[in-house]
């Protein structure tokens, strides 16, 4: 089927060359426009498949506008800009485009572009019609469930959770009665665990009194439509307390959702979505929710007049809320530690994409457990029981990463004295983990591109294709975007691998997670070097949480097993290096992660040495160096062989 493309641009030579190059390529043109009002009224005539959108537009109002009212009417669109600026920029990022286009660019990016963008559109339409009516069968199961309202709005929190972020939820008729404060909400604590706030849990968090929360709820301010608020509270009063204003200085909020629906005696009831980032909400999000309008109207009348606290299930005591039911618990998740909210935002996306084949990219710093997400992606995912199959781009000479991928026939070069599958066709029904795909030398990145179209691989020697169902989950620490700049990465590759992002902070971003990370790592390696654990020093945490974590998670691990390594077992762990490169001993400065490396092997070795002495050289049976390390024979002895501990060094 023909697509009809509109053109935005407000350039008439550069408007006139698109349309040429569009229409001998198949497309049809329904309209040029040059200003946002000649787009809005080419809309409504003509509606396209999909726009090219120029920033920049004659008039006060700019493509950004208009990308606006498009994404809320789910049509395809690709901005065209030479604009720089980057101010500019981020904000025309968060309006979600399919595509970009830097001016000057070839009739082959731009062909090629529009052929991404509309894959992108239709996968992402898919995935949305698909989650809205998931999330609309679950909310008519909540409001038929013979449960109260404060278990309702528990289980609400969890399956919003994957397409509208908080940190904390509320609800409550408006509006505010000020003689009983009968709002009911959730903190997020953990990804699957949330603390019920109440009156009485509001007030001991926030310190105050009865009569002083009566006062902010009578000043406080009430949204009649949905409204979206970014770093500041509703138009109050300033200087007056106010309920919005309490919430937005207690629990950290920068942005916050309202959300009223209409009860069929005609009250009004307002769900609220709060979070600790900034511009978290966008049109998206009002538009899932006016979906579910009417499932979440058939909720709110079950939160009210199907409440009755005297057979209340919950006890308000208690502070740890679990989610219950297989829809909702994620032990796929249980090796990720922390609850940060930057962290707990990934693992949402990851468990809403996980359902779908669609391509996942995960960016992130080295060390930050992209490896760990994407294993999780795979047993969250109709795929759990298939392959899943990793290959580290990076690790691989560039001279054997095709075969390595792709396989090769007998006698298809010297050494290949046999047929070998590939890792492609190994994780057949499976998924395919390609970390660090950014280090992909170009022609490999076509290959890669030529499978994710075409979803067939050609093996080395052979004349034939061969079709392979694959789920591509990939994983970076480069940023994509400067590498297709540069010319390093094919930017046809980065649209097609970049159809669902996910990015995972580094540990400087969430170092309240530090302290449960150590204690994790601490606790692992005192049983694999079968030590009591006496807990941290405190100066040891102290130092660990003012430090900033180049190599981040995997850097803390290391830092951990050496002081387990080097502790007596009966005291608490200490820092046995100073976190700005110096091992305390001694004063031998560590200048690079080999030398780094290098200390960690030397100081296990010692270790093992003084085992063995113990054991009077034993590695197996009982009272062997082994068992006194409650490790295997066989990893004690690959160990060794490892360290080149020698008969001579006992």
């Amino acid at each position: 089927m023909t697509k009809k493309v509109l053109i935005v641009e407000d350039e008439f030579i550069v408007a006139s060359n698109l349309q040429q190059v569009l229409q001998r390529s198949g497309y049809e043109v329904s309209g040029i426009a040059a200003s946002a009002e000649e787009a809005e009224e080419s809309l409504k005539r003509n509606r396209p498949d999909i726009v090219l959108l120029d920033i920049r537009l004659q008039g006060e109002r700019s493509g950004i506008d208009i990308a606006r009212k498009l994404k809320s009417e789910h049509i395809a669109f690709v901005y065209l800009s030479a604009n720089s600026n980057q101010k500019v920029l981020e904000e025309a990022k968060m309006t979600y485009p399919d595509g970009f286009l830097v001016k000057p660019y070839r009739k082959k990016d731009l062909l090629i572009m529009l052929d991404i963008a509309w894959y992108r559109h239709a996968h992402s339409l898919e995935a949305k019609t698909n989650q809205e009516i998931l999330l609309q069968k679950q909310l008519t199961e909540i409001s038929n469930e013979n449960s109260d309202s404060q278990q309702k709005l528990l289980k609400i929190a969890g399956i919003m959770q994957s397409c509208i972020p908080f940190d904390l939820i509320k609800s409550g008729l408006r509006p505010l009665n000020t003689v009983q404060f009968k709002d009911k909400g959730y903190l997020r604590i953990g990804f699957d665990e949330y603390q019920f706030i109440g009156e009485k849990e509001l007030l001991t968090i926030t310190n105050l009194k009865r009569t002083a929360l009566s006062v902010i709820l009578a000043n406080s301010h009430v949204d009649i439509n949905t409204t979206i608020y970014n770093n500041e509270p509703a138009s109050e009063k300033p200087n007056i307390p106010s309920l919005q204003k309490t919430l937005i200085e207690t629990f950290n909020i920068q942005s916050y959702l309202v959300f009223p629906v209409v009860l069929s005696n005609g009250l009004s009831f307002h769900y609220f979505f709060y979070n600790r980032q900034r511009n978290i909400y966008t049109n998206k999000h009002i538009s899932m929710l006016d979906h579910l309008r009417t499932s979440l109207e058939e909720v709110a009348e079950k939160l009210i007049y199907g409440d009755n606290p005297a057979i209340s299930k919950y006890d308000q005591a208690n502070a740890e809320r679990k989610l219950q039911g297989d829809s909702l618990n994620y032990p796929e998740f249980r090796s990720i530690i922390g609850n940060h909210h930057l962290l707990l935002g990934a693992l949402d996306l990851a468990a809403q994409v996980a359902f779908y084949n669609t391509s996942v990219l995960i960016l992130g710093e080295s060390g930050t457990g992209k490896e760990k997400l994407a294993r999780a992606i795979h047993l969250l995912s109709p795929r759990k029981n298939a392959p899943y199959i990793t290959v580290n781009c990076a690790a691989i000479p560039a001279t054997l990463i095709e075969s390595e991928l792709f396989g090769h026939e007998k006698g298809a070069f010297t050494d290949a004295t046999e047929k070998r599958k590939g890792k492609f066709e190994q994780a057949d029904g499976g998924t395919i983990f390609l970390d660090e795909i950014g280090e992909l030398l170009p022609e490999m990145q076509v290959k890669i591109l030529r499978f994710l179209q075409e979803k067939e691989i050609q093996c080395i020697g052979s004349s034939s294709l061969t079709k392979v169902n694959v789920r591509v989950v990939a994983a970076t620490n480069r940023n994509l975007e400067k590498e297709v700049a540069a010319g390093n990465f094919r930017l046809d590759l980065y649209y097609r691998v970049n159809v669902f992002p996910i990015t995972l902070p580094s540990l400087r971003e969430r170092k309240s997670d530090i302290k449960e990370l150590a204690i994790y790592f601490a606790e692992k390696f005192c049983r694999e070097f079968n030590k009591p654990f006496h807990g941290i020093l405190t100066s040891m945490m102290e130092d660990m949480i003012a430090y900033d974590w180049p190599g981040n998670i995997r850097e803390l691990e290391n830092v951990i097993e050496q002081a387990a390594v080097l502790n007596n077992g009966k005291s608490k762990l200490e820092l046995k290096r100073k976190l700005t490169g110096h091992t305390i001993p001694t004063t031998n400065v560590i200048k690079t992660l080999e030398d780094v490396k290098n200390t960690q092997a030397e100081t296990e070795r010692e270790y093992i040495i003084s085992i063995l002495k113990q054991a009077n050289g034993r590695v197996r049976g009982s009272n062997g160096a082994a068992q006194l390390m409650n490790i295997k024979p066989t990893t004690l002895e690959s160990k060794m062989g490892k360290l080149k501990i020698r008969r001579e060094d006992l």
